[in-house]
């Protein structure tokens, strides 16, 4: 996987779930969503993005969860990005 662009980040993970779920990833080599280094750098600030990004995809609304997933999943792809 290629390292993020910014090497701050990736390298100063705070004490975390997310930090957790790097060091396990990267010791088993699987590929992982790179935003979790942000997440693990500054937990705190990151919990708020975490809960609007469930409540956009999981909350009530006219599409199903599913779909909603469905559309990010095709934007990041039309974006390149790979999750």
């Amino acid at each position: 996987m290629k390292p993020m662009f910014l090497p701050g980040v990736e390298n100063n993970p705070q004490k975390s779930p997310y930090a957790d779920l790097i060091r396990v990833a990267q010791e088993s080599g699987a590929e992982y969503p790179q935003i979790w280094h942000m997440f693990a750098y500054m937990p705190k600030a990151s919990e708020h993005l975490g809960r609007f990004t469930q409540e956009i995809l999981r909350g009530p609304g006219a599409f199903s969860p599913g779909i909603r997933e469905l559309i990010a999943a095709y934007t990041s792809y039309k974006n390149h990005c790979p999750f």
